[in-house]
């Protein structure tokens, strides 16, 4: 039987915490009771919806769907009603779960709803006398109905941000899964002994794949925060936590916040990995906490098509700017606008063609962390692979001398075609962020009669009053990169756009 929780099914680590959400937690044997009662009840259904509040309900919900063996889609909570009527129509679930109290809007009225309950005390009686089959302290969790699935068997369905039009499903495989989470465990060193804490929203793959089926996928715990905040951050870690999972936001919110809690440095010194994702980590604030903590931020590289693709290994070089090497069992390229691949993997994970740090091109992978494709639409599941069958993800990078991939952009956004140059918007804006006066930066493209495009960067400075000339910021990058990157347009902001990731929203930046 293929399994995605192994330390769950077996009853090996019945005693030890699997979830904490504030105050509330479960044991392995309290999660297998309640997660088995609900399983048994989801028994026969297509596919459920998960209303996904960073609740404990939330996390019982998707582990009793992938019990029983029925595909999840989680649905995040700040949606409007005509995306959430998009998603609720094109995924058709049989039903909703929520957790009690839970109000939903209009577009679930129509669907069954499930209340998922927390019931510790199941895990106290036996088989026979628990309600579904759930298990007792220190016995395996029950087999649901359908729950012995292949491993090919779609496990949920993640829906895309939707920039380019209206959300698409991405049908994510149960291998997918254990593919992924086992090759972070080789590049992190992660084990059973490990306690995660994180305060990231659980309706995408970073905060409920990686950090909540994560740790119960080795039989560790994990600690969400409910809401993220310095002081949680710092109490957890205090208390054992041993890794932090964030995005920018949250680790810049970190670094501004070492003089108000005096403790917060040596919370994170303590930790044993620090993993940052979802965007690339600012340089300064790299340095930041670096200098504070003596630790660094590894970062990874991943999308919702693919799970995860590259990391800094836990015993590698944290290098600000990079996502690090392929995960194991992922092939990963770059390619030309003409089809040309310019650099590459081997099979044993040594870097070939163009590792230079300048050739830039579109980053494609193939492996077993990958989707099975867009839900109802196979045309745009063609469109996403190559002839020869790799995943084009649309990241412009080039490969560091060292091997390191380096995200320079979105192709759809961030490749800047300007005097018969490419320019990659990312490495821009790292070299903004290099300048003392910069709090944040944004660089597009934007047409230019002569050039076809120009450089154009949107800044928040650290002093709105006295921000620093645009001839200085243009200067600042002609000397750190080349002359033809430098932006011919500066405008300055009190805040970027982003959205709940922390991912800048290029296309709400102003372009009066």
């Amino acid at each position: 039987m293929f399994s995605l929780f192994p330390a769950l099914v077996s009853g090996s680590v019945a005693d030890r915490s699997a979830l904490r959400f504030g105050d509330r937690s479960l044991t392995y044997a309290e999660l297998a009771a309640s997660a088995g009662a609900l399983a048994a009840r989801l028994d026969g259904a297509a596919r459920v919806a998960v209303w996904a509040t960073p609740t404990l309900e939330t996390a019982v919900g998707v582990v009793a769907a992938l019990l029983a063996g029925v595909p999840a889609v989680p649905l995040n909570p700040r949606s409007g009603e005509a995306e959430l009527g998009h998603i609720v129509g094109d995924s058709a679930p049989s039903l909703v779960l929520a957790a009690p109290g839970d109000v939903l809007p209009g577009p679930l009225g129509a669907l069954e709803r499930v209340d998922v309950t927390i019931d510790p005390g199941l895990a106290a009686g036996t088989k026979e006398e628990a309600p579904g089959g759930a298990a007792a302290p220190g016995s395996a969790a029950p087999a649901a109905p359908g729950a012995v699935t292949d491993p090919g068997s779609p496990a949920l369905v993640v829906y895309t941000s939707g920039t380019t039009g209206p959300p698409k499903g991405a049908v994510i495989p149960r291998r997918a899964i254990a593919a992924t989470l086992d090759a972070l465990a080789d590049a992190w060193q992660w084990t059973g002994d490990d306690v995660l804490v994180h305060g990231l929203p659980l309706f995408h793959v970073h905060g409920l794949i990686i950090g909540v089926l994560g740790p119960l996928r080795r039989g560790g715990s994990v600690r969400h925060l409910g809401r993220f905040g310095a002081e949680g951050v710092a109490r957890e870690l205090d208390a054992g936590a041993t890794m932090l999972f964030g995005v920018p936001t949250m680790y810049h919110r970190l670094a501004e916040a070492f003089d108000e809690h005096p403790g917060l440095a040596g919370a994170l010194g303590r930790a044993r990995l620090l993993v940052s994702g979802s965007a690339a980590l600012p340089l300064h604030d790299h340095e930041r906490i670096r200098a504070a903590t003596g630790r660094g931020v590894v970062e990874r590289y991943g999308m919702t098509e693919t799970l995860m693709n590259t990391s800094v290994r836990a015993d590698g070089e944290v290098r600000p700017g990079t996502v690090g090497v392929p995960l194991p069992g992922v092939g990963l390229r770059l390619v030309e606008e003409d089809g040309t691949t310019i650099a590459w993997y081997e099979a044993d994970g040594t870097p070939a063609g163009a590792y230079d740090g300048e050739s830039v091109g579109e980053i494609q992978v193939r492996g077993p962390n990958l989707f099975t494709g867009y839900l109802n639409r196979p045309d745009a599941t063609a469109a996403a692979f190559s002839a020869d069958g790799w995943f084009r993800t649309g990241d412009m990078a080039v490969l560091d001398p060292g091997g390191s991939v380096r995200i320079v952009g979105r192709k759809a956004t961030d490749l800047i075609k300007s005097g018969g140059y490419k320019i990659g918007a990312g490495e821009i804006e790292n070299a903004l962020l290099e300048h003392p006066g910069v709090r944040e930066a944004a660089v597009a493209g934007e047409p230019d009669a002569d050039l076809g495009e120009r450089v154009a960067a949107w800044i928040v400075p650290l002093d709105l009053q006295e921000p620093p000339s645009a001839d200085e910021l243009a200067g600042h990058v002609a000397n750190r990169l080349a002359p033809h990157k430098r932006p011919r347009t500066v405008r300055f902001l009190e805040a970027l756009p982003r959205n709940d990731m922390g991912k800048i929203l290029k296309r709400e930046l102003p372009r009066d």
